[in-house]
């Protein structure tokens, strides 16, 4: 299985976690890693290029940190810009049909703040409900998330490893 994962972070030299899991993913061959910030910091996007790399690709995973509820600009306008009619969807759009879709995210809150009860008012899983809707959308499997609170340091390394085995075996949701 070729995965790509597709990093979306404003800053990852000042990043801890997300920088942590890209450079644990650099010692996997059997990853592509793809930063976006990186790749576009004028956020000029290369759809043919990204629609290749899609292309390639079996299972696609986006990291970031989780900004506001959501992902941050850049991967919301990859979406936008790569994703396309009777590209991705629509009659003819069938590119994306059967990849697999994930998201890979740090959070800075405690567990408990996203909780029906908590700070928050919302768990992870339905912070994410953008995501797996656009997986169905464009025909794509989702994978159940995988999700780290920046507040514990010490399992920083622990995460990492745990990341990579995550991408790597999670199945796709039924």
């Amino acid at each position: 299985m070729k995965i790509l994962v597709i990093v979306a972070h404003p800053n990852i030299e000042s990043s801890v976690w997300n920088k942590a899991w890209v450079n644990e993913l650099k010692r996997h061959d059997e990853i592509t890693i793809h930063e976006l910030y990186k790749e576009y910091p004028d956020e000029n996007i290369d759809v043919n290029r990204e629609q290749q790399l899609v292309l390639a690709h079996d299972r696609i995973i986006f990291q970031y940190p989780l900004y506001w509820y959501s992902a941050p600009p850049l991967l919301k306008k990859w979406f936008e810009d790569v994703l396309l009619y009777n590209w991705a969807y629509g009659p003819e759009g069938t590119k994306t049909k059967g990849k697999e879709i994930g998201v890979a995210f740090s959070y800075g809150a405690p567990k408990d703040a996203y909780q029906p009860t908590g700070s928050n008012r919302f768990t992870l899983e339905e912070i994410l409900v953008p995501v797996r809707a656009l997986a169905n959308y464009i025909s794509a499997l989702y994978l159940p998330h995988f999700a780290y609170n920046t507040l514990d340091l010490t399992r920083l390394v622990q995460s990492s490893k745990e990341y990579v085995r995550h991408i790597t075996t999670v199945k796709p949701v039924v």
